[in-house]
Protein backbone atom coordinates (compact mmCIF):
# COMPACT_ATOMS: atom_id res chain seq x y z
CA UNK A 1 0.00 0.00 0.00
CA UNK A 2 1.29 3.31 -1.24
CA UNK A 3 1.60 6.40 1.15
CA UNK A 4 -1.32 8.07 -0.99
CA UNK A 5 -3.53 4.94 -0.44
CA UNK A 6 -2.90 5.38 3.50
CA UNK A 7 -3.30 8.54 3.21
CA UNK A 8 -6.90 7.84 1.13
CA UNK A 9 -7.75 5.34 3.77
CA UNK A 10 -6.99 7.74 6.86
CA UNK A 11 -8.74 10.27 5.66
CA UNK A 12 -12.35 8.63 4.43
CA UNK A 13 -11.67 6.88 7.78
CA UNK A 14 -12.27 10.65 9.48
CA UNK A 15 -15.19 11.69 7.15
CA UNK A 16 -17.13 8.60 8.35
CA UNK A 17 -16.08 9.42 11.84
CA UNK A 18 -17.54 13.16 11.40
CA UNK A 19 -20.64 11.33 9.86
CA UNK A 20 -21.00 9.02 12.36
CA UNK A 21 -21.12 11.44 15.27
CA UNK A 22 -23.57 13.72 13.72
CA UNK A 23 -25.68 10.54 12.99
CA UNK A 24 -25.65 9.41 16.70
CA UNK A 25 -26.54 13.28 18.11
CA UNK A 26 -29.61 12.60 15.18
CA UNK A 27 -30.74 9.70 16.80
CA UNK A 28 -30.26 10.84 20.02
CA UNK A 29 -31.92 14.09 19.93
CA UNK A 30 -34.87 12.77 17.51
CA UNK A 31 -35.67 9.16 20.40
CA UNK A 32 -35.50 11.74 23.26
CA UNK A 33 -38.10 14.32 21.38
CA UNK A 34 -40.41 11.57 20.42
CA UNK A 35 -40.40 10.08 24.21
CA UNK A 36 -41.06 13.25 25.60
CA UNK A 37 -44.24 13.84 22.72
CA UNK A 38 -45.36 10.80 23.16
CA UNK A 39 -45.35 10.98 27.24
CA UNK A 40 -46.47 14.52 27.26
CA UNK A 41 -49.42 13.81 25.06
CA UNK A 42 -50.20 10.39 26.49
CA UNK A 43 -53.96 9.47 27.07
CA UNK A 44 -53.72 6.23 27.56
CA UNK A 45 -51.33 3.31 28.76
CA UNK A 46 -49.85 2.18 25.36
CA UNK A 47 -49.16 5.50 24.45
CA UNK A 48 -47.20 6.26 27.72
CA UNK A 49 -45.31 2.74 27.11
CA UNK A 50 -44.77 3.88 23.75
CA UNK A 51 -42.56 6.77 25.31
CA UNK A 52 -41.26 5.59 28.15
CA UNK A 53 -39.62 2.86 25.35
CA UNK A 54 -38.18 5.76 23.46
CA UNK A 55 -36.73 7.35 26.47
CA UNK A 56 -35.43 4.16 27.25
CA UNK A 57 -33.34 4.13 24.23
CA UNK A 58 -31.89 7.68 24.68
CA UNK A 59 -31.04 6.81 28.24
CA UNK A 60 -29.36 3.61 27.76
CA UNK A 61 -27.16 4.55 24.72
CA UNK A 62 -26.04 7.62 26.03
CA UNK A 63 -23.83 5.57 27.94
CA UNK A 64 -22.61 4.17 24.38
CA UNK A 65 -22.78 7.28 22.06
CA UNK A 66 -21.33 10.03 24.29
CA UNK A 67 -18.11 8.10 24.44
CA UNK A 68 -17.53 6.40 21.42
CA UNK A 69 -18.47 10.32 19.83
CA UNK A 70 -15.70 11.50 22.32
CA UNK A 71 -13.44 8.66 20.72
CA UNK A 72 -14.12 9.68 17.21
CA UNK A 73 -13.38 13.31 18.02
CA UNK A 74 -10.36 13.13 19.79
CA UNK A 75 -8.86 9.35 18.56
CA UNK A 76 -8.01 8.54 22.25
CA UNK A 77 -9.72 5.27 22.57
CA UNK A 78 -7.39 4.20 25.55
CA UNK A 79 -8.75 6.72 27.72
CA UNK A 80 -12.48 6.50 27.00
CA UNK A 81 -11.78 2.46 26.98
CA UNK A 82 -13.39 1.68 30.15
CA UNK A 83 -16.61 4.15 29.79
CA UNK A 84 -17.00 2.79 26.50
CA UNK A 85 -17.32 -0.93 28.04
CA UNK A 86 -19.35 0.75 30.87
CA UNK A 87 -21.40 2.03 27.86
CA UNK A 88 -21.99 -1.31 26.15
CA UNK A 89 -23.06 -2.98 29.44
CA UNK A 90 -25.62 0.05 30.16
CA UNK A 91 -26.85 -0.06 26.68
CA UNK A 92 -26.92 -4.19 26.77
CA UNK A 93 -29.56 -3.79 29.84
CA UNK A 94 -31.44 -1.09 28.64
CA UNK A 95 -32.50 -2.79 25.26
CA UNK A 96 -33.50 -5.87 27.20
CA UNK A 97 -35.86 -3.80 29.11
CA UNK A 98 -36.40 -1.81 25.89
CA UNK A 99 -37.92 -5.13 24.53
CA UNK A 100 -39.74 -6.91 27.60
CA UNK A 101 -41.69 -3.51 27.40
CA UNK A 102 -42.64 -3.80 23.75
CA UNK A 103 -43.97 -7.04 24.43
CA UNK A 104 -46.01 -6.08 26.99
CA UNK A 105 -46.89 -3.15 24.63
CA UNK A 106 -48.26 -5.45 21.93
CA UNK A 107 -50.18 -7.38 24.55
CA UNK A 108 -51.75 -3.98 25.53
CA UNK A 109 -52.24 -2.70 21.96
CA UNK A 110 -53.97 -6.49 20.52
CA UNK A 111 -55.69 -6.90 24.20
CA UNK A 112 -53.73 -10.50 24.39
CA UNK A 113 -55.08 -12.48 27.58
CA UNK A 114 -53.78 -16.04 27.15
CA UNK A 115 -50.05 -14.99 26.69
CA UNK A 116 -49.23 -16.23 30.34
CA UNK A 117 -47.06 -18.64 29.65
CA UNK A 118 -45.27 -16.72 26.90
CA UNK A 119 -44.71 -13.66 28.94
CA UNK A 120 -43.37 -15.56 31.77
CA UNK A 121 -40.82 -16.82 28.93
CA UNK A 122 -39.99 -13.51 27.76
CA UNK A 123 -38.91 -12.71 31.18
CA UNK A 124 -36.93 -15.67 31.83
CA UNK A 125 -34.68 -14.67 28.73
CA UNK A 126 -34.70 -11.05 29.91
CA UNK A 127 -33.84 -12.59 33.59
CA UNK A 128 -31.19 -15.04 31.58
CA UNK A 129 -29.46 -12.23 29.29
CA UNK A 130 -28.94 -10.13 32.31
CA UNK A 131 -27.38 -12.32 34.53
CA UNK A 132 -25.04 -12.99 31.69
CA UNK A 133 -24.47 -9.76 31.22
CA UNK A 134 -22.94 -9.21 34.81
CA UNK A 135 -20.79 -12.10 34.62
CA UNK A 136 -17.28 -10.80 34.83
CA UNK A 137 -16.53 -13.32 31.57
CA UNK A 138 -17.59 -10.74 29.48
CA UNK A 139 -14.48 -8.55 30.24
CA UNK A 140 -16.46 -5.25 29.24
CA UNK A 141 -13.04 -2.85 30.08
CA UNK A 142 -11.40 -4.74 28.10
CA UNK A 143 -9.80 -3.63 24.75
CA UNK A 144 -10.64 -6.67 23.10
CA UNK A 145 -13.35 -8.49 24.66
CA UNK A 146 -13.99 -12.43 23.98
CA UNK A 147 -16.31 -13.13 21.22
CA UNK A 148 -17.99 -15.90 22.93
CA UNK A 149 -19.48 -14.30 25.53
CA UNK A 150 -20.90 -11.64 23.16
CA UNK A 151 -22.74 -14.66 21.55
CA UNK A 152 -24.05 -16.32 24.93
CA UNK A 153 -25.36 -13.03 25.99
CA UNK A 154 -26.98 -12.68 22.96
CA UNK A 155 -28.41 -16.09 22.61
CA UNK A 156 -31.41 -14.81 25.34
CA UNK A 157 -32.13 -11.56 23.37
CA UNK A 158 -32.38 -12.97 20.37
CA UNK A 159 -34.92 -15.14 21.42
CA UNK A 160 -36.53 -12.69 22.79
CA UNK A 161 -36.71 -10.28 19.72
CA UNK A 162 -38.00 -13.52 18.19
CA UNK A 163 -40.99 -13.60 20.66
CA UNK A 164 -41.66 -9.82 20.03
CA UNK A 165 -41.47 -10.01 16.35
CA UNK A 166 -44.29 -13.02 16.73
CA UNK A 167 -46.24 -11.08 18.44
CA UNK A 168 -46.76 -7.93 16.20
CA UNK A 169 -46.54 -10.38 13.30
CA UNK A 170 -49.31 -12.91 14.74
CA UNK A 171 -51.53 -9.82 14.68
CA UNK A 172 -50.20 -8.07 11.71
CA UNK A 173 -52.74 -5.61 10.95
CA UNK A 174 -55.13 -5.08 13.64
CA UNK A 175 -53.27 -1.86 14.75
CA UNK A 176 -52.42 -0.02 11.58
CA UNK A 177 -49.46 2.14 12.80
CA UNK A 178 -47.88 -1.26 13.82
CA UNK A 179 -48.58 -3.38 10.61
CA UNK A 180 -44.56 -3.48 10.36
CA UNK A 181 -43.25 -3.53 13.87
CA UNK A 182 -41.97 -7.59 13.59
CA UNK A 183 -40.41 -6.36 10.63
CA UNK A 184 -38.36 -3.74 12.41
CA UNK A 185 -37.45 -5.90 15.16
CA UNK A 186 -36.13 -8.31 12.56
CA UNK A 187 -33.96 -6.02 10.82
CA UNK A 188 -32.69 -4.47 13.94
CA UNK A 189 -31.27 -8.10 15.21
CA UNK A 190 -29.98 -8.66 11.29
CA UNK A 191 -27.73 -5.80 11.49
CA UNK A 192 -26.57 -6.40 15.30
CA UNK A 193 -26.04 -10.26 14.91
CA UNK A 194 -23.27 -9.93 12.45
CA UNK A 195 -21.48 -6.95 14.55
CA UNK A 196 -21.62 -9.70 17.69
CA UNK A 197 -20.33 -12.23 16.02
CA UNK A 198 -17.65 -11.20 13.12
CA UNK A 199 -16.86 -7.38 13.74
CA UNK A 200 -13.33 -8.15 15.83
CA UNK A 201 -12.49 -9.69 12.27
CA UNK A 202 -14.20 -7.85 9.97
CA UNK A 203 -14.13 -4.28 11.74
CA UNK A 204 -15.56 -2.95 9.00
CA UNK A 205 -19.05 -4.41 9.89
CA UNK A 206 -19.38 -1.93 13.01
CA UNK A 207 -20.86 0.33 10.10
CA UNK A 208 -23.98 -2.52 10.49
CA UNK A 209 -24.74 -0.63 13.64
CA UNK A 210 -26.25 2.31 11.75
CA UNK A 211 -28.61 0.53 9.86
CA UNK A 212 -29.53 -0.99 13.36
CA UNK A 213 -30.05 2.20 14.55
CA UNK A 214 -32.16 3.34 11.73
CA UNK A 215 -34.27 0.07 12.52
CA UNK A 216 -35.01 1.95 15.93
CA UNK A 217 -35.87 5.03 14.62
CA UNK A 218 -38.57 3.35 12.24
CA UNK A 219 -39.50 1.75 15.43
CA UNK A 220 -40.13 4.70 17.37
CA UNK A 221 -42.12 6.18 14.69
CA UNK A 222 -44.32 3.56 14.26
CA UNK A 223 -44.90 3.98 17.87
CA UNK A 224 -45.80 7.62 17.38
CA UNK A 225 -48.87 6.26 15.96
CA UNK A 226 -50.59 5.28 18.96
Amino acid sequence: MTNKDEKTMKENKRVFGYFEVLFDIFYLLVALIAGVYLISTAVDKPRQLAGLMALMLVGGDLFHLVPRIAVILTGDEVRWRRALGFGKLVTSITMTVFYVLLWHLGLLVYAVTNATIWTGLVYALAVLRLWLCFLPQNKWYDAQPPVSWGIYRNIPFLLMGAAVALLFGIYNGQVPGLTWMWLGVLLSFAFYLPVVIWASRQPKLGMLMLPKTCAYLWMIYMLLSL
